[in-house]
């Protein structure tokens, strides 16, 4: 006999944002009160959202000012863990592709922003979690190549 599963008290979203030509992962420092660690955009989903994508369009037009993408396509990722509050949150990844680089309008969570090659980006990314959801996105997209026949999207970083 099992047991119910644990109730999820929180659901979340991240979108890590990119340009396919050439491939840049946009990424954002939070604020010293905040870690000041490297993150893709993030947010909790309110009662408000219609939905998981009414969620990540909200938190990207408050963290970014960006409201026109070229794509958002869920990178089926979802990772459970404990909040601050030490219940269990979910969280649900987004692959955000935009047509031209852009810089976003900072709000009060980043302190900078920086538009990264994808070695670089997966390098920066505090939490493992992070990395292997950007892992997943590069996957799914063609290996570009450089000018010398390498794969310049990593497999393995």
């Amino acid at each position: 006999m099992t047991g119910k599963p644990p109730r999820i008290a929180q659901e979340c979203i991240e979108g890590y944002i990119f340009l396919r030509t050439p491939l840049r992962i946009l990424l954002f420092r939070r604020r010293p009160a905040r870690g000041r660690i490297w993150v893709p955009i993030q947010g909790k989903v309110d009662p408000s959202d219609r939905s998981l994508h009414a969620a990540l369009y909200r938190e990207l037009a408050e963290e970014t000012g960006f409201r026109t993408f070229r794509s958002v396509a869920p990178l089926h990722w979802v990772v459970r863990f404990r909040g601050l509050n030490g219940k269990l949150w979910r969280l649900h990844a987004f692959a955000v592709e935009l047509s031209t680089r852009r810089s976003p309008r900072l709000n009060e969570e980043h302190e900078a922003f920086a538009w990264l090659e994808a070695p670089e980006a997966l390098r920066r990314l505090h939490f493992a979690d992070n990395r292997a959801a950007l892992r997943r996105l590069l996957r799914r997209l063609p290996a570009e190549r450089s000018r010398s026949g390498r794969h310049s999207v990593p497999g393995n970083v």
